[in-house]
């Protein structure tokens, strides 16, 4: 196994010193890997693709431990996001152009001349029709799509070995989000970044990441390759999820949703936090350790995985 580029060890964010919605999260990204991270709103994702980047709301904080390996040719690793929304991310004082450029410029363009050369590149590299003239427009002036590819291409601006996706498809129509992950598959493929791609949408995962972790009330409940965490989940809550999500390659005639509610972060109880809601749940579950279980590439916080397995499928 490689040296992973970014290892999280019992990684939590704490919010107002009182609050932990994201707890003991441990993750690894090997370089040029693409790791998918899935759950319910409120699951704790976006929080802890934040908590990696450092950019946390104010009064919050972390404990655990994120590390960081060198990049290829021994330089530190460079990282980026792309955020969820680009209207709200996008500086709306500045001209896409110059945003970008001033990326470049952090990233090592030694002139004005350089970085404005290097935005232009950019800007056709990520899909933007003419980007001589859209280089001087502002954010507002642009539709979804180009706005999304703006957000790309500032994120690449820095030349990142790690890219942080935080469903940076949501918004957009089905055409494309296509386009917008093909073009993520094809800069990954180009640069040998490696990528934590956060969605709610298991199709989208399906298709760009080899790695899936699924959340669930701030913590991770199951890793795994993604083919077989999405056909063998070992998790209820995972199939649960699978179970309430259509599927395009299977006509179904209803979908199954999940009962209740995910609990609200100043009251996880205690054990797992899915027996509310969980069908296979028994009493131990109540005072069960969260504790990742089975071989180190496909892992599960059940304490039931192999009783429950067979029925999932």
């Amino acid at each position: 196994m490689s040296t992973p580029l970014l290892e999280t060890h019992e990684l939590s964010v704490h919010l107002n010193g009182s609050i932990t919605p994201v707890e003991q999260v441990s993750l690894r990204i090997e370089p040029g890997s693409a790791l998918g991270i899935v759950g319910e709103s409120g699951s704790g994702k976006s929080l802890t693709m934040r908590a990696l980047l450092g950019v946390l709301p104010e009064h919050g904080g972390t404990s655990g431990r994120v590390e960081l390996a060198n990049a290829a040719g021994g330089r530190p690793c460079r990282t980026a996001m792309i955020f969820q929304e680009p209207l709200a991310a996008l500086n709306p004082t500045m001209r896409v152009g110059r945003l970008i450029a001033e990326g470049a410029r952090a990233g090592g363009a030694t002139s004005r001349g350089e970085a404005r050369a290097r935005a232009l590149e950019l800007m056709t590299q990520v899909g933007i029709p003419e980007p001589e003239r859209r280089f001087h427009m502002w954010p507002h002036e642009l539709s979804g799509g180009l706005r999304q590819r703006v957000m790309i291409a500032t994120a690449l601006s820095g030349d990142p070995d790690l890219l942080l996706c935080d469903e940076p498809t949501t918004a957009l129509d089905m055409t494309v989000q296509a386009q917008i992950l093909q073009l993520l598959g094809e800069l990954r493929g180009q640069r040998g970044m490696a990528l934590v791609f956060v969605s709610h949408d298991l199709g989208v995962v399906a298709r760009v990441c080899e790695r899936l972790a699924v959340m669930y009330a701030g913590r991770i409940v199951e890793t795994g390759p993604t083919e077989q965490v999405l056909s063998r989940p070992k998790h209820p809550y995972t199939a649960a999820l699978l179970g309430s999500a259509p599927a395009f390659d299977r006509r179904e005639d209803t979908l199954t949703p999940i009962p209740g509610s995910p609990p609200p972060p100043h009251a996880f109880p205690a054990g797992c936090r899915f027996r509310a809601r969980c069908a296979f749940a028994r009493p131990e579950c109540a005072w069960a350790e969260h504790m990742m279980r089975g071989p180190i590439d496909a892992q599960t916080a059940c304490i039931l995985p192999f009783a429950t397995e067979g029925r999932f499928s």
